[in-house]
């Protein structure tokens, strides 16, 4: 395996029209899982087109083990590629389906050509079926086929797009802990590609997210979660998403007091939480953020409590999701005792270390500025 190394990656489409991808750079380090995660349309895919050789940058430089691939053919590159809707001939057998590409690319003999296949198929528990044709394969069939045809490759960096977005709920599970039982095994230097937040933090060493082609943010999930540096990271990573509500923000004393958008409630941050950055607000209005696992139910009237009236009640087995009528969109995600009526009204809390306060016009977490947005150096 080697690391990637990406530098001010661009791809322009239509004499630059369209900017697929803008400025991208990122190191993913040897033996490295990282998830590349963002909606439809963020560049995602383009990237890893690029990474594989099926694109060509319109700027910036891809190394591979500290050699640059940037203008170097795909198939001349040392990677292997896992695509969403498995790519395997339908006229070959499982075995010449995975054996394929060490016949045309390598000088590999037949014998260890075999060898491989078979310890790729024993690997992906799929050895019973070297003679089937993919038409006689279930979908987690042929995915497992697909990925025993990269791994025989022995490449230096693995590449994944949406591969699991074909199969059922129960399968897509149970294909996410093989893969990553995959990257245990073999020490994977991989990059994921995803548009599903619950796969990019569940399986990735580290998340990069996109958004209209512009890297928002880099870091463990759960730095990405409990961190956000933006208002776009906070509502895309977590589900149910970001409850978002606008307040007003005034500077009674060394704290700060929020003030909902009717002046219906007021939430008071303690001069211990508010960091140099935000003591320098200017009294305007932002977004106050709360994920709603956070927010919570009182019995009654309380410190910094916001009543709401419950519209809806959804049951999600352990939880229940109370849909309130405090801002649009907003949830408090409770345990399943707690089900008050709709139409019920109720008084909510959170602790002030859950509050994110949002710029409105850059969208910068403000309680985060610590945090550096992305640039031509992240990592």
């Amino acid at each position: 395996m080697a690391e990637l190394r990406v530098d001010n990656l661009r791809k322009e489409y239509d004499r630059g029209s369209v900017v697929a991808v803008d400025d991208l750079s990122l190191t993913v380090a040897d033996g490295e899982f990282v998830t590349v995660v963002g909606p439809s349309g963020c560049g995602k895919t383009t990237t890893l087109r690029m990474l594989a050789g099926l694109e060509e940058p319109t700027d910036g430089s891809i190394a591979i083990g500290g050699e640059d691939v940037t203008n170097v053919h795909a198939k001349n590159r040392d990677v292997a590629m896992v695509f969403q809707n498995y790519a395997l001939y339908p006229h070959k057998t499982v075995f010449e389906n995975m054996e394929f590409g060490l016949r045309m690319s390598t000088n590999m003999g037949k014998g260890e050509r075999e060898r491989r296949v078979v310890e790729a198929a024993e690997m992906m528990d799929i050895e019973e079926l070297l003679e089937d044709k993919p038409d006689q394969l279930s979908g987690g069939q042929k995915q497992r086929v697909a990925l025993g045809r990269a791994i025989v490759r022995e490449p230096d960096v693995f590449l994944f797009d949406e591969p699991l977005s074909n199969l059922d709920a129960k399968l897509r599970t149970t294909m996410r802990a093989e893969i990553q039982r995959l990257q245990d095994e073999l020490g994977i230097t991989a990059v994921y590609v995803t548009h599903d937040q619950e796969e990019a933090m569940t399986m990735g060493d580290r998340m990069v997210i996109l958004e209209g082609g512009v890297l928002q943010q880099v870091g463990s999930p759960t730095e990405v979660y409990a961190n956000p540096v933006n208002r776009f990271v906070a509502g895309f990573v977590g589900s149910p998403s970001m409850n978002f509500v606008e307040v007003d923000v005034s500077t009674p004393g060394e704290g700060l007091r929020l003030t909902g958008p009717r002046g219906e409630f007021t939430f008071d941050l303690s001069p211990s939480y508010v960091t140099g950055s935000a003591r320098h607000l200017r009294a305007d209005r932002y977004t106050l953020g709360v994920r709603p696992e956070n927010v919570s139910v009182l019995d009654g009237p309380g410190p910094n409590a916001i009543t709401g009236t419950v519209e809806v009640i959804e049951p999600v087995g352990s939880d229940n999701y109370l849909h309130l009528d405090v801002a649009d969109d907003f949830i408090a995600r409770v345990d399943s005792d707690v089900s008050p009526e709709p139409g019920e009204t109720v008084a909510i809390a959170f602790e002030e270390s859950s509050v994110h306060l949002f710029d409105p016009e850059t969208g910068v977490d403000v309680f985060n500025a610590e945090i550096d947005a992305p640039s031509a150096s992240a990592v």
